[in-house]
Protein backbone atom coordinates (compact mmCIF):
# COMPACT_ATOMS: atom_id res chain seq x y z
CA UNK A 1 0.00 0.00 0.00
CA UNK A 2 1.26 3.50 -1.14
CA UNK A 3 1.81 6.05 0.94
CA UNK A 4 -1.38 8.75 1.54
CA UNK A 5 -0.06 11.96 0.88
CA UNK A 6 -0.07 12.99 4.77
CA UNK A 7 2.42 14.57 6.60
CA UNK A 8 2.50 14.42 10.18
CA UNK A 9 3.47 17.69 11.85
CA UNK A 10 4.89 19.05 15.56
CA UNK A 11 3.86 22.57 16.23
CA UNK A 12 6.75 24.12 18.70
CA UNK A 13 3.90 24.37 21.65
CA UNK A 14 1.22 23.07 22.16
CA UNK A 15 -2.39 25.19 19.86
CA UNK A 16 -3.60 27.75 21.63
CA UNK A 17 -5.07 30.34 18.72
CA UNK A 18 -6.02 27.52 16.48
CA UNK A 19 -8.51 30.21 14.50
CA UNK A 20 -4.48 31.78 13.81
CA UNK A 21 -3.32 28.32 12.97
CA UNK A 22 -6.18 27.49 10.36
CA UNK A 23 -6.18 31.05 8.78
CA UNK A 24 -2.33 30.83 7.77
CA UNK A 25 -3.35 27.55 6.51
CA UNK A 26 -6.10 28.40 4.67
CA UNK A 27 -4.20 31.44 3.31
CA UNK A 28 -0.99 29.40 1.36
CA UNK A 29 -2.38 26.16 1.05
CA UNK A 30 -2.73 25.34 -2.81
CA UNK A 31 -6.64 24.41 -2.89
CA UNK A 32 -9.32 22.77 -1.13
CA UNK A 33 -7.79 19.79 -1.56
CA UNK A 34 -5.54 20.04 1.46
CA UNK A 35 -6.39 20.06 4.96
CA UNK A 36 -5.27 19.77 9.00
CA UNK A 37 -6.07 16.56 10.16
CA UNK A 38 -6.33 15.90 13.92
CA UNK A 39 -3.47 13.51 14.59
CA UNK A 40 -4.55 10.57 16.33
CA UNK A 41 -7.63 10.92 13.91
CA UNK A 42 -5.83 9.39 11.18
CA UNK A 43 -4.92 5.70 12.18
CA UNK A 44 -3.31 4.13 9.05
CA UNK A 45 -2.35 4.37 5.44
CA UNK A 46 -5.46 1.77 5.20
CA UNK A 47 -8.16 4.21 6.42
CA UNK A 48 -6.93 6.95 5.08
CA UNK A 49 -7.15 5.81 1.14
CA UNK A 50 -10.26 4.29 2.57
CA UNK A 51 -11.75 7.80 3.17
CA UNK A 52 -10.20 9.19 0.06
CA UNK A 53 -11.77 6.44 -1.95
CA UNK A 54 -15.56 7.60 -0.21
CA UNK A 55 -14.79 10.89 -0.98
CA UNK A 56 -13.81 10.32 -4.93
CA UNK A 57 -16.79 7.76 -4.92
CA UNK A 58 -19.55 10.88 -3.52
CA UNK A 59 -17.72 13.94 -5.60
CA UNK A 60 -18.17 11.89 -8.61
CA UNK A 61 -21.56 11.05 -8.15
CA UNK A 62 -22.09 14.58 -6.73
CA UNK A 63 -23.84 13.25 -3.49
CA UNK A 64 -21.32 15.50 -1.01
CA UNK A 65 -22.77 16.50 1.96
CA UNK A 66 -20.38 18.69 2.85
CA UNK A 67 -19.86 21.97 0.00
CA UNK A 68 -15.94 21.17 0.13
CA UNK A 69 -14.00 18.01 -0.25
CA UNK A 70 -11.51 19.00 2.98
CA UNK A 71 -14.99 19.25 5.14
CA UNK A 72 -16.37 15.93 3.50
CA UNK A 73 -12.87 13.87 4.16
CA UNK A 74 -13.30 15.36 7.82
CA UNK A 75 -16.97 13.86 7.85
CA UNK A 76 -16.03 10.51 6.94
CA UNK A 77 -12.57 10.61 9.28
CA UNK A 78 -15.34 11.37 11.58
CA UNK A 79 -17.72 8.98 11.40
CA UNK A 80 -20.90 11.51 11.14
CA UNK A 81 -23.44 13.50 8.85
CA UNK A 82 -22.38 16.50 10.73
CA UNK A 83 -20.15 19.13 9.35
CA UNK A 84 -19.70 20.40 12.80
CA UNK A 85 -19.34 17.52 14.67
CA UNK A 86 -16.69 16.74 11.99
CA UNK A 87 -14.45 19.89 12.43
CA UNK A 88 -14.67 19.32 16.35
CA UNK A 89 -13.35 15.29 16.05
CA UNK A 90 -11.49 15.44 13.23
CA UNK A 91 -9.84 19.16 12.71
CA UNK A 92 -7.47 20.65 14.71
CA UNK A 93 -8.37 21.89 18.24
CA UNK A 94 -6.94 24.06 21.66
CA UNK A 95 -4.09 21.84 23.01
CA UNK A 96 -3.08 19.46 20.16
CA UNK A 97 0.54 19.46 19.80
CA UNK A 98 0.32 17.16 16.24
CA UNK A 99 -1.17 17.19 13.44
CA UNK A 100 -1.64 15.56 9.83
CA UNK A 101 -1.46 18.12 7.06
CA UNK A 102 -3.72 16.03 4.37
CA UNK A 103 -3.73 16.49 0.32
CA UNK A 104 -6.16 14.95 -1.46
CA UNK A 105 -5.52 13.66 -4.87
CA UNK A 106 -8.05 14.24 -7.87
CA UNK A 107 -7.06 10.85 -9.45
CA UNK A 108 -10.58 9.47 -10.94
CA UNK A 109 -11.86 6.11 -9.34
CA UNK A 110 -13.95 4.73 -11.85
CA UNK A 111 -16.54 1.91 -11.44
CA UNK A 112 -14.61 -0.87 -9.84
CA UNK A 113 -12.72 -0.22 -6.53
CA UNK A 114 -11.19 -3.56 -6.36
CA UNK A 115 -9.36 -2.81 -9.97
CA UNK A 116 -8.65 1.09 -8.61
CA UNK A 117 -5.24 1.87 -8.96
CA UNK A 118 -4.12 4.18 -6.19
CA UNK A 119 -1.93 6.85 -6.96
CA UNK A 120 1.41 5.91 -5.71
CA UNK A 121 3.37 9.10 -6.27
CA UNK A 122 0.77 11.53 -4.71
CA UNK A 123 3.35 11.77 -1.80
CA UNK A 124 6.29 12.57 -3.47
CA UNK A 125 5.09 14.46 -6.12
CA UNK A 126 3.17 17.10 -3.32
CA UNK A 127 5.87 16.86 -0.84
CA UNK A 128 7.32 20.41 -2.00
CA UNK A 129 3.84 22.06 -1.47
CA UNK A 130 3.65 20.02 2.05
CA UNK A 131 6.97 21.13 3.04
CA UNK A 132 6.08 25.27 2.06
CA UNK A 133 2.73 24.53 4.04
CA UNK A 134 4.57 23.40 7.29
CA UNK A 135 7.30 25.99 6.96
CA UNK A 136 3.90 29.06 7.42
CA UNK A 137 2.76 27.14 10.53
CA UNK A 138 6.55 26.58 12.04
CA UNK A 139 5.69 23.26 12.11
CA UNK A 140 8.32 20.37 11.95
CA UNK A 141 8.07 16.81 9.87
CA UNK A 142 7.54 13.91 12.18
CA UNK A 143 9.20 10.91 10.99
CA UNK A 144 6.24 8.60 11.72
CA UNK A 145 3.37 7.24 9.66
CA UNK A 146 -0.48 6.51 11.04
CA UNK A 147 -0.99 4.24 13.89
CA UNK A 148 -4.48 3.01 15.28
CA UNK A 149 -4.95 4.34 18.96
CA UNK A 150 -7.37 4.39 21.92
CA UNK A 151 -6.52 8.00 21.66
CA UNK A 152 -8.03 8.45 18.30
CA UNK A 153 -10.67 6.39 18.84
CA UNK A 154 -11.92 8.64 21.57
CA UNK A 155 -11.22 11.69 20.01
CA UNK A 156 -13.84 10.57 17.32
CA UNK A 157 -16.45 9.35 19.24
CA UNK A 158 -16.23 5.53 18.01
CA UNK A 159 -15.69 4.29 21.98
CA UNK A 160 -16.74 5.31 24.89
CA UNK A 161 -14.19 6.00 27.95
CA UNK A 162 -15.01 3.19 29.51
CA UNK A 163 -14.48 1.01 26.27
CA UNK A 164 -11.70 -0.92 25.20
CA UNK A 165 -10.60 -2.34 21.86
CA UNK A 166 -7.29 -4.32 21.44
CA UNK A 167 -4.75 -3.22 19.23
CA UNK A 168 -5.77 -5.83 17.07
CA UNK A 169 -8.81 -4.61 16.33
CA UNK A 170 -8.03 -1.04 16.25
CA UNK A 171 -7.73 -0.55 12.62
CA UNK A 172 -11.17 -2.25 11.78
CA UNK A 173 -12.96 0.10 14.52
CA UNK A 174 -12.02 3.05 12.56
CA UNK A 175 -12.70 1.69 9.43
CA UNK A 176 -16.30 0.68 10.31
CA UNK A 177 -16.41 4.19 11.96
CA UNK A 178 -15.64 5.58 8.68
CA UNK A 179 -18.10 3.58 6.89
CA UNK A 180 -20.67 4.53 9.52
CA UNK A 181 -20.43 8.40 8.66
CA UNK A 182 -23.27 7.79 5.64
CA UNK A 183 -25.73 5.13 7.47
Amino acid sequence: MPWFPAWGIDFPEPLVEVGETVAVFSEWRPSERWLLLAYDAACSEVRLWAAWAALRRLEESGRMVARTCDAEFLRLISGTHQISTAFERAGIRSGDQSAWIVHLPETAIGGDLGQMELPRTSYLDNEVEADRLMEHLGASLLARRPVPSETGLLRLGAIETEGTIEAAGQEDAFLLHTALADI
